[in-house]
């Protein structure tokens, strides 16, 4: 099984240090794709917006239809998922919702054969990290466990996702803007 905390710790290491640029959610995928095809070795892929219809899933059974960036072996033994957000125009609650979504569609991944899945965002606007900290603001901005039900937390309400595990966000600072990697199971 493929170490990945340590890959995206490596990854952020070289974002630090200048080596790798990132400036919104597109060139975070890109360059994290990148990375892993220069520290994986041939025996894995590494694709981008892949069909979850691929592995052979049905579509209509997910939150989304397509991963941001997997990794998977040749043979499909090993499948890793994982689902991008870098904020850019505010939006903080929107934002933080579809970060739910997120994490709900990786929960359904691997329990459709994922070996594991991850959830990453970045954020230089500190409204994302900190700041009120009731409703869906305490997930990303208290320490508050991303569990149970989630409504949609703007506009006509009318969506809501189910977290069946729990997670919490930590942010780790990288330059002048912080990102997370939640672990999903």
């Amino acid at each position: 099984m493929i170490d990945f905390r340590t890959h995206l710790q490596g990854f952020f290491s070289c974002v630090a240090k200048g080596e790798i640029e990132i400036y919104n959610e597109f060139s975070l995928q890109h360059e994290f794709g990148v990375y892993l095809r220069s520290v994986l070795d041939s025996t894995f892929k590494v694709q981008f917006e892949r069909p979850v219809s691929f592995f052979g899933l049905a579509r209509n059974d997910f939150v989304k239809k397509e991963v941001d960036v997997v990794v998977f072996a040749l043979d499909l033994s090993e499948k890793y998922a994982f689902e991008f957000k870098y904020p850019r125009s505010g939006q903080y609650p929107e934002q933080m919702f579809k970060a739910c979504q997120d994490i709900r569609f990786l929960e359904q991944l691997c329990r459709n054969s994922f070996t594991r899945c991850f959830f990453v965002m970045v954020a230089d606007d500190p409204l994302f990290y900190e700041g009120g900290e009731t409703g869906i603001y305490g997930y990303f901005r208290a320490g508050v466990p991303i569990n149970g039900h989630i409504q949609k937390p703007t506009g006509a309400k009318d969506d809501a996702v189910d977290i069946s595990g729990s997670y919490n966000v930590i942010w780790y600072a990288v330059d002048k803007r912080k990102y997370t990697v939640v672990e999903v199971d």
